[in-house]
C-alpha cells in the first residue's frame, strides 16, 4: 500500500470519526434558523448569502452519501479541513450546558453534535 493510500485511509477515518450526524440528519439540521445564524460569512455578516461552515454542511452531506472509492483529491483536502475544524472547536468548549449555544450550532454545520 502506498503513503498515498495511508493517508487516504487515515483521512477516511478521521473524518468518519468527526463526523457524526447522518446525511438526512445534517440535511434537515442546516434548514433550521438556528443553522443559518451561525458562522463566518465571506461577505461579512451584513453581506448575506452562506456562512462556510453551512457551506460545509452541504459538501459533507454529498461526502457521507458517496463511496470512498469515488472521492477525489479535493474531497479528501475538504475531509481534512472537516476534521481539523471539529478538533480546534472542540477544544474551545464552553463550560455549563452547550445545548443551545452557537457554539454547538456551529459544530453541528460541520457535522458534528458534541452532544452524541
Amino acid at each position: 500500500m502506498s503513503k498515498a493510500d495511508d493517508q487516504g485511509r487515515d483521512t477516511y477515518r478521521e473524518f468518519t470519526e468527526a463526523v457524526n450526524m447522518k446525511p438526512g440528519e445534517l440535511s434537515s439540521w442546516l434548514e433550521t434558523d438556528e443553522s443559518k445564524q451561525v458562522g463566518w460569512h465571506k461577505g461579512g455578516r451584513t453581506g448575506g448569502g452562506e456562512s462556510v461552515g453551512h457551506e460545509s454542511g452541504r459538501k459533507i452531506i454529498n461526502l457521507l452519501r458517496r463511496k470512498r472509492d469515488e472521492l477525489s483529491e479535493a474531497d479528501y483536502k475538504h475531509m481534512r479541513k472537516v476534521v481539523g475544524y471539529v478538533h480546534r472547536h472542540m477544544a474551545q468548549r464552553p463550560s455549563g450546558n452547550v445545548r443551545d449555544t452557537k457554539w454547538r450550532w456551529s459544530l453541528m454545520n460541520w457535522g458534528h453534535d458534541p452532544l452524541k
